[in-house]
């Protein structure tokens, strides 16, 4: 008699406990090492190449490389053939988050019918241009507004937005510095 699969939100949920359990016994199949390649065409145009990263102990070769380009809006002088970093930043906020809660909300025994994310951030352009020496280059503030529908009590609810901000680890990243170093070649 063959074994049925429990699909959660469209995660493996066995799939899942066997991965935490892996990692679990042995701490190093953690480890992670996500890599890019990015190239300037022009103007403000670039061009990133994802093709392979290291993790559970191995590396791993994408059988098709992933591509993303950046651009500026026209109001920034770019070509608009893109998003620009900051949307970008915010995509990939949303991408983790999407990831964190679905298998958060699998494990946990929550099915989602629906999960959405309204974005916005600031930034002054005076930071950037060195206009203001008080105003950061970066970004002030990000927004999040989670829209979520799911068969969860209150409670449990509570519980996976507290864990979703406790376990996304681009949430994270956003929240806390990141060691960020640069060398020329």
């Amino acid at each position: 008699m063959g074994t049925t699969t429990t699909l959660r939100n469209g995660v493996n949920v066995e799939e899942l406990n066997v991965l935490v359990n892996r990692v679990k016994s042995n701490p190093a199949l953690g480890k992670f090492q996500f890599r890019s390649k990015s190239k300037w065409i022009s103007r403000a145009h670039s061009h990133s190449t994802f093709d392979s990263l290291h993790g559970m102990g191995m590396d791993h070769l994408r059988s098709t490389p992933l591509f993303m380009e950046g651009d500026e809006p026209a109001a920034l002088l770019g070509t608009d053939l893109a998003p620009n970093a900051a949307e970008t930043a915010l995509h990939a906020l949303t991408s983790c988050l999407s990831v964190t809660y679905a298998y958060s909300a699998a494990a946990m025994g929550i099915d989602i019918t629906d999960l959405s994310f309204e974005l916005e951030t600031d930034t002054d352009l005076r930071g950037f241009m060195e206009l203001d020496s008080a105003i950061r280059p970066g970004l002030s503030q990000i927004r999040v507004k989670v829209n979520l529908a799911c068969n969860g009590t209150p409670e449990q609810i509570r519980q996976l937005h507290a864990q979703v901000q406790r376990t996304s680890p681009l949430y994270d990243t956003f929240k806390n510095p990141v060691d960020v170093q640069i060398t020329t070649g």
